[in-house]
């Protein structure tokens, strides 16, 4: 499969498979032919006589400061120089290399008026693996990520700096040693480069591929928990769920079924006379699926905008170019940050069946051990979750409800989404360690059960958790065994479907 920038459609899956190379990606000649028509409209803009904003003018509140013809390239280059004012830890390399391929997908539709040298340039970069180092911090989200944008483009001009492994190298550095000269930048195309959401959205994709999986684990997790407390199958049956047809909802039930399919050990307590199980057993299905949803959501806008074009202005024709918001972030932020309350629930449900693995009801021993008293077992784990759980409630508060004008007022509201996507995925770490510690006690309490056997899908995650840590005797120092398990969860190596 070759994907055509500025032509086929991204997806979640076609934009990660480009980003690790196991999908090829190319200018086809019609994105070349949108792209130049694009660039010949803003040559005859550049040298007329009438303000178009970005193209002979200065930016934001210098919008009506006209520049001459012999200034407009010098525009671009300013515009790059100054803008790059971001602070903090760089974004991972990854994350950068996203940025890349959506903003050469976005470029490439043919309404940015940029030269086809420079988005040639920026597919250069991908294939030398050149990616540029993006700072995590000082984006508000509209006007598109100015900063972190002009930190993605600077190496274009020779400034600023690449990932080279993992170390960091200056840019003209490493432009020399690919015999790469540096480019200077013509009329429009620092503002095309900088002005759109690819920070956001790079933020977003990351996130949405990790909580693709954690929601599957999601379901894996409060499967073995309830195969460790001997819990009801009754609040998974389908009838329930089809008179309350939420997709999430079905999705989740129909999962938990399949985890329990031909379960021994559910089936021995069939005739239990447990009336009803706590909340964070029985409405897994109306949890999970609710942050389903929000994933459900914030994929779908995601996609949108990994298709759309988000800089400013837009050029249509060779006499007209519209200004308008397409920079701005809040489609996304809003979305991010629902995705945010999804997210940082998993992980309270979680926690809370932790606790319940741990209060010695329904045949298991209190905190997971037979020798209490002198060994406090699996007791202070949880102490852990329930910090996770905190620190990740205290990171929902939602950036876009917030709004500080910039550009002397010019820029008068912003989203603030880059904050929502960076703590999205802040959020979704700290959910792999959480699950990483309701499965290290899952599997525990389901050592109670034997000989009873667990389903095939739960036997084999069961099985993969005893290869890293063993059954928890006496008292031992269990950061090694959590480390373990975290490492699991974030490789993926969980059998989820």
């Amino acid at each position: 499969m070759t994907f055509r920038y500025g032509i086929d459609r991204l997806d979640l899956d076609t934009v990660n498979g480009i980003a690790d190379g196991s999908i090829k990606a190319e200018l086809c000649q019609e994105a070349l032919d949108k792209i130049n028509t694009s660039r010949s409209n803003v040559d005859v803009m550049a040298a007329s006589d009438k303000a178009v904003y970005g193209i002979n003018t200065g930016f934001g509140p210098l919008c009506d400061t006209q520049i001459s013809p012999e200034e407009t390239n010098l525009l671009q280059k300013n515009l790059l120089i100054t803008h790059a004012v971001g602070v903090g830890e760089p974004i991972a390399k990854p994350i950068s290399k996203l940025m890349l391929i959506t903003k050469v997908h976005a470029l490439s539709q043919g309404f940015s008026g940029i030269r086809l040298e420079t988005v040639e340039r920026m597919l250069k970069f991908i294939e030398l693996d050149l990616i540029p180092v993006v700072p995590e911090q000082g984006s508000v989200g509209a006007s598109g990520d100015l900063a972190p944008l002009s930190h993605l483009f600077l190496p274009l001009l020779g400034e600023g700096e690449f990932w080279q492994g993992d170390k960091i190298v200056p840019a003209a550095e490493a432009l020399k040693e690919h015999g790469l000269e540096p480019m200077e930048l013509h009329a429009k195309e620092g503002l095309a480069l900088i002005n759109g959401t690819q920070f956001i959205l790079s933020h977003a994709i990351t996130a949405l591929t990790k909580m693709r999986y954690l929601l599957d684990l999601a379901d894996v997790a409060g499967a073995m928990s309830i195969e460790g407390m001997q819990g009801s199958q009754s609040p998974f049956r389908e009838e329930l769920h089809q008179i309350r047809a939420f997709a999430g909802n079905l999705e989740v039930a129909k999962r938990m079924r399949r985890l329990f399919k031909d379960s021994q050990n559910m089936a021995d307590h069939e005739e239990c006379d447990r009336v009803q199980d706590p909340y964070s057993l029985r409405c897994i299905p109306q949890v999970h699926g609710a942050s389903r949803n929000a994933y459900n959501h914030l994929k779908e806008l995601a996609e949108i905008e990994m298709n759309s074009v988000t800089d400013n202005p837009i050029v249509i024709s060779s006499e007209e170019a519209i200004s308008g918001g397409s920079f701005h972030g809040q489609p996304l932020a809003m979305v991010l940050d629902y995705a945010s309350i999804a997210a940082a629930e998993l992980g309270n449900i979680s926690d809370r069946r932790c606790y319940l693995l741990l209060e010695g009801l329904h045949g298991l021993p209190r905190l997971l051990t037979t020798s209490g008293g002198l060994n406090s077992g699996m007791m202070i784990p949880q102490y852990t979750t329930a910090a996770l759980v905190t620190e990740n409630k205290s990171l929902c508060f939602p950036p876009s409800a917030d709004s500080v004008p910039t550009s002397m007022g010019q820029e008068d509201h912003v989203s603030m989404g880059s904050i929502s996507g960076r703590k999205l995925n802040q959020i979704l770490g700290n959910l792999e360690k959480i699950f990483a510690i309701e499965l290290m006690y899952a599997a525990q309490a389901i050592e109670f059960r034997r000989p009873n056997t667990c389903s095939d899908l739960i036997e084999e995650n069961f099985a993969l958790i005893r290869s890293k840590v063993a059954k928890l005797e006496e008292d031992r120092l269990l950061k090694p065994d959590i480390d373990h398990m975290v490492a699991l969860v974030k490789s993926q190596a969980f059998t989820v479907n």
